[in-house]
């Protein structure tokens, strides 16, 4: 049974509470659909390219933007790409089942995984076989997961424990997704593609419950810019076998680790988004905040087209034909759409009066810590 050693320290609190007042300002701020748009492009570009770059991706960010362009083609950099795209596709996959039910499903976890490495949503299996982890410098193993044969009892007592204690409320949700990410390193329930699974899954935690900000965080900023700390933070126990110590060992250094990491992300996009914000108007801010994640969302397919086919949104949002029509459908009704072209075979979609002015503002360009080049 999955029960953490781990202590809420002062820097934890002083943490907590930071982040906390962040997302609490943030949400109030009159951001522009436009900007929001900008703000997400930018934290999905970094937190693709760190994550990758932490796992031995070669690309730059201008690379890594490209490739998320549908521009990419590096010779002798194949596999970069290829793990970015599928990166993207999981990314794209956590966003689309965060408005569902609060509720960790293990499927969902493997989905993640099977993205991660293949671009396919079809779950992956656990591993079936010994992995160990060795410094890349001596070879020297310094970590070996569970045997196989204890993983599957291991992942469901995870999932298990991360839906209890959202439910019960009695650890705060970071402290969830920080423990969350060291049991699934502790587990490896796979022989590679762990470490971008586990930041996934963090992700996936807090924007269900609450501290997603709309997508314009990156946590993996601070993994890339703390990376020893975050290594020597999962790398805890008096032994480098999981069976001599790994399960009862202390977790505060990596709650603390990740907790500060939060706060300081938080603090980053408070900071952009105030600077962003000066630039719209409250009216704005206040129609966007009546808009669900998804149509917040879905303005920034209208930033490139006026009016869009079902088509256009099934490939926006990765939905099949008939989940897209009833999409459309269901905005129709709400008055979130108005129909363009009402042929048959040629129907399109516009947003409605109220909602194309959210499309309006400067025009500035979204400054940010660190720049894409």
């Amino acid at each position: 049974m999955f029960s953490p050693t781990y202590r809420i320290t002062g820097k934890v609190a002083k943490a907590l509470m930071s982040l906390e007042a962040d997302r609490q300002l943030v949400a109030t701020l009159p951001l522009s659909a436009r900007m929001l748009d900008s703000l997400r492009r930018t934290a999905r570009l970094l937190s693709t390219h760190l994550s990758t770059q932490i796992e031995g991706n070669r690309l730059t960010a201008l690379q890594v933007e490209a490739v998320f362009e549908g521009e990419g083609n590096f010779p002798g950099r194949e596999r970069d790409e290829a793990e970015v795209r599928h990166y993207f596709a999981a990314m794209e996959y956590v966003e689309r089942i965060s408005s569902n039910s609060t509720k960790l499903i293990e499927k969902e976890v493997r989905t993640i995984h099977s993205l991660v490495m293949c671009g396919k949503s079809q779950p992956s299996r656990y591993r079936d076989g010994q992995n160990v982890i060795r410094d890349s410098r001596t070879n020297r193993i310094v970590y070996m997961p569970p045997e196989p044969k204890d993983v599957p009892a291991m992942m469901r007592e995870l999932v298990r424990w991360i839906n209890s204690s959202i439910v019960e409320d009695d650890i705060p949700v970071p402290v969830v997704a920080a423990l969350a990410h060291y049991q699934f390193a502790t587990i490896h329930p796979y022989f590679d593609g762990n470490g971008r699974t586990a930041r996934l899954l963090t992700n996936l935690i807090l924007h269900r419950n609450g501290y997603g900000l709309n997508g314009i965080y990156s946590l993996e900023e601070y993994y890339a810019d703390n990376l020893s700390d975050y290594y020597s933070g999962l790398a805890v126990g008096n032994s480098h076998n999981y069976y001599f110590g790994r399960a009862e060992a202390d977790v505060t250094s990596f709650v603390t680790y990740f907790c500060l990491g939060m706060a300081e992300s938080f603090a980053t996009v408070r900071s952009r988004a105030e600077l962003a914000s000066r630039h719209s108007t409250p009216e704005q801010s206040v129609v966007l905040r009546d808009l669900s994640a998804q149509q917040r969302r879905v303005l920034g397919l209208f930033f490139r087209m006026k009016e869009v086919t079902r088509n256009d949104v099934a490939k926006f949002f990765k939905l099949p034909a008939r989940q897209a029509y009833l999409l459309c459908q269901r905005w129709l009704k709400s008055g979130f759409l108005v129909i363009g072209n009402p042929a048959t075979k040629s129907r399109t979609y516009r947003l409605a009066k109220e909602y194309e002015t959210l499309l309006v503002d400067s025009g500035h360009e979204i400054p940010g810590k660190r720049r894409l080049s």
